[in-house]
Parts: structure tokens; sequence; C-alpha cells
């Protein structure tokens, strides 16, 4: 039961504007802010009656906490900053998923900064901007392509939040998540050879990424491992789309006449090929085995269904963010680390129909 007198409840009544004060608080539950304060943040000894009245008068005012002001006695303020492209893609969007979903449990906010393209974002004042917001961290969900890391070799690491780095190259005192994308390619490869396949082409992403030369490289070494040709005419290099994987297996067909299967480095470029195979008459995978990478949701409905490598990105994000968390915790910068603090997700791979000898 309120302890508020009725008549005060008519005089006060609220419809929970945020301009709700503690002295608002104090002044309808007749007791000073202090008390006020004490009994919002769990602090002090309160007498049961009295912690009544306050959360009765909280209840019917409608009164929250001011946050900023809360943040700015903590020097902190719960929110990280995310520094993201192309979450209109499949993979960029789940690892943002992934973010979200830590940060909430953790008890952050996110600020989000887009950046139009992964190699040419202004670096300065997407930085400057967070800065100013005074974010308790910073996540670089932008991938490494080309030189878009160039600006880590003349950046002032010390006066800068604590920083986790998504998909990129592991270096020295970086704290780096990200997939695991040679294994997960290797893993792809391995699996075709284990197929009985021996000529196998693949249809690499753009080679300015580093998720692709990793993917290659992978390819590479698993070939290597099993005394397999790596010959350049059974790599083709595209974009990350269908139509790059159409026109890749037409160009691996004109280079390797006797080519019996394909790791295709994401899924949609997977299904340009599939594409290409079944204008062409081919059956897939009795004269051609196709392997993707992504598990979209998507792959296990393609024709046949796709075997694909999933890169549990949700997870990528996660990781991300308790990483960060504890270097926020800690009250320190990983960067100071000699060595590079690097968590690299292992992919899994997804065997259905596209790769089966039967």
């Amino acid at each position: 039961m309120s302890m508020i007198p009725r008549q005060e409840k008519s005089l006060h009544r609220s419809n929970g504007s945020f301009h709700t004060t503690l002295k608002d608080v104090a002044k309808l539950a007749g007791v000073s802010t202090k008390t006020v304060s004490r009994v919002v943040n769990n602090q002090g000894e309160i007498t049961t009656e009295t912690r009544e009245r306050v959360q009765a008068a909280i209840e019917q005012l409608g009164y929250r906490p001011n946050v900023l002001a809360r943040s700015l006695i903590h020097q902190r303020t719960n929110t990280l900053g995310v520094v993201a492209w192309g979450i209109d893609y499949f993979g960029p969007s789940r690892t943002v998923v992934g973010i979200e979903q830590q940060a909430h449990q953790l008890g952050y906010s996110l600020f989000l900064n887009l950046v139009d393209q992964p190699d040419n974002g202004d670096r300065e004042k997407v930085l400057d901007t967070l800065i100013t917001y005074r974010v308790d961290g910073i996540l670089w969900a932008v991938p490494e392509v080309g030189n878009n890391r160039a600006w880590l070799e003349s950046v002032h690491f010390d006066q800068l939040p604590p920083i986790v780095f998504l998909s990129m190259e592991p270096r020295p005192g970086l704290a780096i998540v990200a997939v695991d994308n040679f294994s997960g390619a290797k893993q792809a490869t391995q699996h075709l050879i284990a197929q009985g396949r021996n000529k196998i082409g693949i249809i690499t992403g753009p080679l300015t990424w580093w998720e692709a030369r990793e993917r290659l490289a992978g390819w590479k070494a698993a070939m290597h491992e099993a005394d397999l040709d790596t010959t350049p005419s059974q790599v083709v290099e595209g974009e990350w789309t269908a139509a790059a994987g159409e026109h890749g297996l037409n160009t691996l067909i004109h280079q390797v006449s006797d080519i019996d299967a394909v790791f295709a480095s994401n899924d949609q470029i997977a299904l340009g090929a599939l594409g290409t195979a079944h204008r062409l008459g081919w059956r897939i995978p009795q004269d051609l085995a196709i392997v993707g990478f992504d598990n979209i949701p998507e792959s296990a409905c393609f024709w046949p269904p796709l075997t694909t490598v999933y890169q549990q990105l949700i997870d990528v994000g996660r990781i991300a963010v308790k990483t960060l968390h504890k270097m926020i915790e800690a009250n320190r910068q990983v960067q100071a680390l000699d060595e590079a603090a690097v968590t690299l997700v292992i992919p899994e791979l997804i065997v259905r129909a596209s790769s089966l000898r039967a």
C-alpha cells in the first residue's frame, strides 16, 4: 500500500515526464534528495517504510534515473562505439547482431557509426565523433581492405578509448577477433579432396580483402598437402556476387577442361556457379562438386543444397564485446601488450548434397 497522502497523489500525478527529478520524488515522498538517491542506487541503510514511500513516489511520477548525469559522476557512459560497414549484407549484419546481443547483456548502449565504403572511411572524423560522445570503448567492425589499416601506424592509442578490431590480419599490440578464414577454406578443400576430387578450382573474392586472401591461402595449403596442382589457371578472382560466380565458373571451365570441383569463396559466388553449371547441363555433384562459404539461410535451399562453411559471425560479435569489456574493466589498453591479443573463431563445415559423391 502506498504511504503517500491521497491529496498529494492528485496534486502530483504525472504522465512520466522525462523532466522529473530527484527533488520532485523527494518532495512527494517527504524525504531528502539524498534519501531518494540512496534508494535509487540501493545504497545505505533505509527503513522499509521509507523505501516503500520513495518507490511509490518514483512509480507515480514516472521518474527515470539521469544516465548522463550518473555517467559524469562515475566517468563511464556505458556506451560502446561501433564502426561498421555493409550491415545490409549477410556477414556484417550477423556480426552486428552478436555485438548488440552481448552489449545488451553487459549493460552497454551502442553508438553506431556506418562508413560508406570499407576502404575509404574518414577514420579521423569517426574517431573524433566517438571521443566527443565519450564512449567507453570502440569496436572497429570494418573489414581489412586494401590499405584501410594504414592509419594504425600513426595513431596514438594512449589518447583513445580501448579498441577491438574485427576481421583483420593479426598485428602486435592490437586486440583482434576474427573468423579463421584460412581454416575454413582448408576444411572446404580437404572435404572436396576426400570426395575424390583432384582438379579443384577456386573463385575468390576481391584479393584486396584480407579474408579473400586467407581463403585462397587455405585452398592452396590443402591442395599442397595432398600433392595436387595449384596453377594460376585454377584461380579466378571476382567480387562477392552471384554474377562473379557465373563468370568465374565459365572462366575455370575454359582454362581447366577437366575441372571436377570448385571452392567458391562465398555462398553468393557458389549460387552463380550453380546457375552456370545447370545451364551447361552439368550434374551437381556428379560432374562438378561445389562448396561455398558463409552458410547463409538460403544455402540449404539451393539446388542441390549447398555444402558451405559456417562462420559463426554472431559469436565473433559477442566475443569482441566480451574482449572490449575486459579491457574497459581492467582500465588499461591492450595496445600496450608486446604480443597481439588475437581470438580466431574456427568455422564449421556444413556438408550437404552439392559436394557428396554418390
